[in-house]
């Protein structure tokens, strides 16, 4: 495997220091742009940026540093500010390899990531993490990995294809670029003294790394518990009062902002109106479809959501590059353009609509005046990872079909509600009726069916329950992205739609599909252990639009409704869910019945 080579400071802080002399020249000198310094908060005019070997070597004016073969990038009017880092996101939500997602990323500007692939580890366990990690070091995007901690996210109420104990973390956490431990989300489990996430942490906190956290609890009991017990960053935050606690409890604050779930608008206002100090503030992701990559953006959009929001543009940068990198340890090489770290640099025309003009990393320019320039190796998975739909059998229109366990032609159930752009839902009751036996939907009420299909190991287990908020009025859906234990999922309104959409998705080897009258209107392939694909930006992207236009055509008007329907087998986050083994009431951690009786 190729490697994309990077050098380490040790490696050549002697030239660095002849550049910085003028004793040596600089190998890059970006010239008489606007610095945006991270450190002081300040613009800085009429500055100069000299690189050696990948690294910054002199800040300010450079000229001593310019020999014959020095490459001199013009950045007057422009301003120069350091790559934007994303501290929590899972590269399996783009539905693109790692390849891909940096490809879409790095015009954006985001010239690090803090990967965590629990989704993959959740099908295919450490061999999964492993094959992710090791497609990103050979990126020119610095890919960093915590190591997942939840595989699977619980033990008691679901079944996902793998399973990671202490000694894969202890391993895992010493591969080169493994920075910390991944989102903590079993947080009941930490709090109440479960072992194997004591093992996990206490493995982490030995090796020097950070342990990142997953808390949607508003249990200050708990929330200090967690923290004591090790975890030190949260991204599940939703409320402004929930931040503010957060960061006076001395948690790293992670401000999510992503295609479904968007927690800036309202998080934020620690910062416009409480005033708080930002430093342990970060902007991340956390899932991201390739629309927003290609409509939006990445971590920029974030970026420049928080400033429409009124954080002043410097501020908003300091919380996608240096905030990050001090937290994950790494600011000796990241987030900063000063000398001897990394460079990684971005030149904007504009600091509200924050659109890179030009993108380095390491010293390179990867991406200028619209595109890249940069070439980027290819990375094949083994046949096995792209085999990984395991169902049973063939499902059948009776598959899906509930039987009521009373006589009553009406009955009252437990219904899963789901809310536009957040990743929880809602318990509520609905009565439906009864015909020969069987509990229907009620698409008056939005009230569809919904099932949950064990994919890894063929065990045939299926549950069975009902949804509402999507709004469907005909066909089905479904999907193998089902975080976290990736399952198979399908929703609709009639059975026989609902048993098409799971057969096609298992024939193709994972993906989401929209299914109607027997006709399938789109889908994306998913072969990547059925949660990514093995085609290029573009082409996902156009899969990915005419899945929408489906989703619309059968009622749905939500905002990536596929994005909210894939969280809906997810038992970590309040308040109800459905997994293989059934429904879940999250806020007590145990399975419910479906019928109220």
């Amino acid at each position: 495997m190729t490697q994309y080579k990077r050098n380490k400071l040790v490696e050549v802080s002697g030239k660095l220091a002849k550049v910085a002399m003028g004793s040596a020249y600089a190998d890059v000198v970006i010239k008489n742009g606007t610095l945006v310094n991270v450190y002081s908060g300040e613009l800085l005019a009429h500055m100069d940026v000299a690189v050696a070997e990948g690294r910054v070597a002199f800040v300010g004016n450079a000229d001593h540093t310019i020999g014959d073969r020095t490459v001199v990038i013009d950045a007057a009017g422009k301003y120069i500010a350091p790559g934007f880092l994303d501290g929590h996101m899972h590269v399996e939500s783009t539905m693109l390899s790692v390849t891909e997602f940096a490809k879409a990323a790095l015009p954006k500007g985001t010239t690090g990531i803090f990967m965590d692939p629990h989704e993959i580890a959740n099908v295919f366990g450490s061999e999964g993490v492993k094959l992710m990690h090791e497609e990103g070091q050979q990126m020119p995007l610095k890919v960093f990995t915590t190591f997942p901690s939840c595989v699977p996210a619980t033990t008691d109420l679901e079944d996902a294809g793998a399973s990671l104990e202490v000694k894969d973390i202890e391993e895992g956490l010493q591969w080169d670029n493994v920075v910390g431990l991944g989102e903590v989300m079993n947080f009941p489990g930490v709090v109440y003294g479960d072992p194997k996430m004591f093992g996990e942490i206490e493995a982490t906190i030995n090796s020097g790394k950070a342990v990142t956290g997953h808390f949607p609890s508003e249990d200050d009991r708990m929330l200090q518990a967690y923290i004591a017990s090790g975890v030190t960053s949260d991204h599940e935050t939703v409320t402004r009062e929930q931040g503010l606690h957060k960061v006076r409890m001395g948690m790293h604050l992670m401000i999510r902002e992503g295609s479904a779930w968007h927690d800036v608008k309202e998080v934020i206002k620690i910062v416009t109106e409480d005033k708080v100090n930002t430093s342990n503030i970060s902007l991340v992701t956390d899932d991201v479809s390739p629309q927003t990559l290609v409509e939006k953006g990445h971590l920029n959009h974030v970026v420049r959501r928080a400033i429409e929001e009124g954080v002043d543009p410097v501020t908003a940068i300091q919380m996608v590059t240096i905030n990050v990198a001090r937290y994950f340890n790494l600011e000796k090489d990241l987030g900063s353009i000063t000398a001897g770290k990394c460079a990684d640099i971005l030149l904007l025309d504009d600091l509200q609509k924050v659109e890179p003009v030009t993108v380095i990393t390491d010293g390179k320019v990867i991406f200028d005046q619209g595109k890249i320039v940069a070439d980027f190796p290819t990375y094949v998975y083994p046949a096995h990872i792209r085999s990984s739909m395991n169902v049973k059998r063939e499902l059948t229109a009776q598959d899906f079909q509930l039987a009521s366990r009373g006589n009553d032609e009406k009955t009252s159930v437990n219904v899963i509600q789901v809310i536009e752009n957040s990743a929880r839902t809602a318990k509520m009751t609905a009565t439906l009726n009864v015909e020969q036996g069987i509990i229907q939907p009620d698409i008056q009420q939005d009230v569809v069916r919904l099932a949950c299909i064990e994919r890894h190991r063929g065990t045939g287990e299926i549950s069975l329950g009902f949804t509402s908020g999507f709004q469907l009025k005909s066909g089905a859906v479904a999907s193998t992205v089902a975080h976290d234990s990736h399952n198979l999922i399908v929703m609709g309104i009639n059975e026989q739609d609902m048993a098409l959409a799971a057969n096609e998705l298992v024939k193709l080897g994972g993906g989401t599909i929209v299914v109607e009258n027997g006709r399938v209107l789109a889908q994306v392939p998913l072969t990547i252990a059925g949660l990514m694909s093995d085609k290029s930006l573009l082409e996902v992207v156009d899969e990915v639009a005419q899945l929408e236009r489906a989703w619309k055509q059968i009622g749905c008007p939500l905002n990536a409704p596929f994005m909210t329907f894939s969280l809906i087998a997810l038992p970590v986050i309040p308040e109800i869910r459905i997994s293989n083994r059934g429904i879940v009431d999250v806020t007590q951690f145990k399975l419910i019945d479906v019928e109220v009786i």
